[in-house]
């Protein structure tokens, strides 16, 4: 028999790092369809600059404060990120971001789920910090 429903609680979901350097706590995977997950960068962290080769993103800013870089076909934009800000990361575009001086937690949704079998699926790109 195949699980029906999945259940997950961010304070016992292990703690991975991602590529451009944010803790990750992965929370719900929809297979085949889109995951669920938790980030968080320490206070005055900036990640690394990345695109993804396969997966999109929709994030939605739960604590702290920060900004997200964005770049995709010549157009960039720097997004203040603060409770309630909700932002997406369309496929192949380049980001970064930077927390201030009190952290900054998010939660998103990946498409395809994150992370992938692919070792090439986070590609390091220049950034803006």
């Amino acid at each position: 028999m195949t699980e029906r429903f999945t259940t997950g609680h961010l304070d016992r979901a292990p703690e991975v790092t991602a590529p451009d350097g944010s803790a990750v706590r992965p929370l719900c995977v929809l297979p085949g369809v889109a995951s669920f997950a938790h980030f968080e960068l320490a206070p005055g962290q900036t990640a690394r600059a990345v695109s993804h080769a396969t997966v999109e993103e929709i994030w939605f800013a739960i604590s702290g404060a920060g900004e997200m870089w964005r770049r995709q076909d010549g157009y960039e934009e720097v997004t203040v990120l603060e409770p309630g800000t909700c932002l997406t990361i369309p496929l192949g575009t380049t980001f970064q971001f930077r927390a201030g001086r009190e952290g900054l937690q998010v939660v998103a949704v990946t498409t395809p789920p994150w992370p992938t079998d692919s070792p090439n699926e986070a590609r390091f790109e220049s950034g803006r910090w």
